[in-house]
């Protein structure tokens, strides 16, 4: 008999021995390493009701393989200048509590506390898009730009055209963009950037010809960044698409919010950037042409070091990042006393979030509830995920948590104060993506002026939305109470 005959004949149960090594392998992966005993329950199920396929998935899906790599490269090394030490703590009156939050903060980022910051929110594309492409028009030095989603559209080919004209000027100009939001607008906007030499890398690329990076297909920069000569900076939760200019009347219009930074934390934005493109390109972006003498150029426009907003970067992300964000929202809501407002698009807070947004609500040791006042989109973007959001707001809704639905159109922002001092702003949702698979930036803020800013940004949303009450939640029909659950329990995916 030939031997081909022989591999075909017992081929099945080579097939079979395979699949179940590989079964086994995966299954006692996300045993050991799943945090999310839920998540680990679901890839169980998933790799042994998909036979080798199910495996396949777990690799692509559910492994995080950047941990390791991440440390290797050394990428968190502080490239810039030093950031003043001598900063002092959030101002004390009625916020002495918060400089208890602002200690543990500190111990989880490892950055220390800027002052001497403005921040001036720019609400839509509407008022972001001609500020962010004024800005690189008058760069002198460098252009750094990093984005989720970069759209090859009217929007997006103005960046474009702008960033060729920084480019001719003899500006140094990068920019990075996640392998998966350049897939959003097809031709992708590499293209256009290609042609107009522009510096530019995908963030963690994997297709038909690099099966290797499988494994990291599910990891995403959702970091949104453009830091101009080391000085200004714009940072936030919006990405580049028409959809955000809300007076051009686009098909799908969304309301957003991006900030616009000067001041000594603007060295730690850009640090995060030449991280991000060290980790990506292997290219260490280094001297005056990116980070500048910060204490000098910064106190002399604003000679008042007290002035200002205090704040810090948070970098947060399947790497040596891990976990950061979510503790510092667990620390946020442990501190606050009186309340607490939180906008975002996508909802899916774990376990131990629900109770310490509950907590908060009850406040059980000052005996007097905190108000908490999270604001969602009435229509989301993605479905599964607003179903998977509406099963559990209940848990909230039942511990005195006032759950709003902001009117279309679909509203991208993301935003948390508490007390009327601190702010949190930036890139990532209260959901198992932005805290657990993608790498998200964000800001957090000290100062009772900016905070009341803010405020007023979230009231002027509560005054046109519909606040969701125990009972509509509990009145549900039948019918979307089982499609709601069911997709809640793809929630640590979503």
């Amino acid at each position: 008999m030939h031997w081909l005959d022989h591999l075909a004949r017992f081929w099945p149960h080579l097939a079979a021995g395979f699949d179940l090594l590989a079964a086994a392998l995966a299954s006692s992966h996300a045993l050991l390493h799943k945090r999310d005993s839920r998540a680990a329950t679901l890839w169980i199920g998933v790799i042994w009701l998909l036979p080798a396929a199910g495996a396949l998935l777990y690799l692509a899906l559910g492994v995080n393989r950047i941990r390791r790599r991440a440390i290797h490269l050394a990428v968190h090394k502080n490239l810039g200048r030093p950031v003043p030490e001598n900063l002092g703590e959030p101002e004390p009156a009625g916020a002495e509590h918060l400089q208890h939050l602002a200690r543990v903060v500190n111990r989880v980022t490892t950055r220390p506390l800027t002052s001497g910051n403005q921040l001036e929110p720019l609400v839509n594309g509407d008022a972001a898009f001609p500020a962010m492409l004024a800005a690189i028009d008058a760069a002198k030095k460098s252009v750094a730009l990093g984005t989720y989603i970069f759209d090859n559209d009217a929007a997006g080919g103005k960046f474009v055209t702008a960033l060729e004209r920084a480019r001719q000027r003899g500006v140094a100009v990068r920019v990075l963009i996640d392998a998966a939001g350049t897939r959003y607008s097809w031709p992708p906007i590499t293209y256009r950037l290609r042609a107009a030499k522009i510096p530019h890398a995908k963030f963690l690329p994997a297709s038909l010809i690099t099966p290797w990076r499988v494994a990291t297909i599910n990891l995403r920069s959702h970091r949104k960044l453009l830091v101009v000569d080391g000085l200004t900076a714009f940072t936030g939760g919006m990405n580049i698409r028409q959809g955000n200019l809300l007076a051009e009347r686009p098909v799908h219009p969304v309301q957003d919010l991006q900030f616009r930074v000067t001041g000594p934390v603007v060295t730690q934005l850009q640090e995060a950037f030449v991280n991000d493109w060290a980790f990506v390109t292997g290219e260490m972006l280094e001297g005056e042409t990116w980070f500048v003498d910060s204490e000098t150029r910064f106190l002399s426009a604003n000679p008042s070091a007290d002035a200002g907003v205090i704040a810090r970067v948070i970098t947060d992300g399947p790497d040596a990042d891990f976990d950061k964000l979510r503790l510092t929202l667990l620390a946020a809501l442990a501190e606050a006393q009186t309340s607490v407002q939180i906008i975002t698009p996508y909802f899916l807070p774990d376990t131990a979030l629900i109770s310490a947004l509950n907590l908060a609500a009850l406040n059980l040791a000052a005996l007097r509830g905190v108000r908490v006042d999270i604001l969602l989109p009435a229509k989301n973007n993605l479905p599964v995920v607003h179903w998977a959001s509406r099963a559990l707001w209940w848990q909230v809704l039942e511990r005195g948590c006032h759950v709003w639905l902001t009117p279309p159109p679909f509203d991208h922002s993301k935003l948390m104060i508490v007390d009327g001092h601190w702010v949190l702003l930036g890139s990532a949702n209260w959901d198992a993506r932005s805290l657990r698979l993608n790498f998200e930036l964000n800001v957090e803020c000290y100062g009772r002026g900016f905070a009341r800013e803010m405020e007023k940004l979230v009231l002027t949303k509560i005054a046109t939305a519909r606040e969701v009450t125990l009972a509509e939640a509990d009145e549900r029909p039948l019918p979307e109470k089982l499609r709601d659950a069911a997709a809640r329990l793809f929630s640590p995916l979503l």
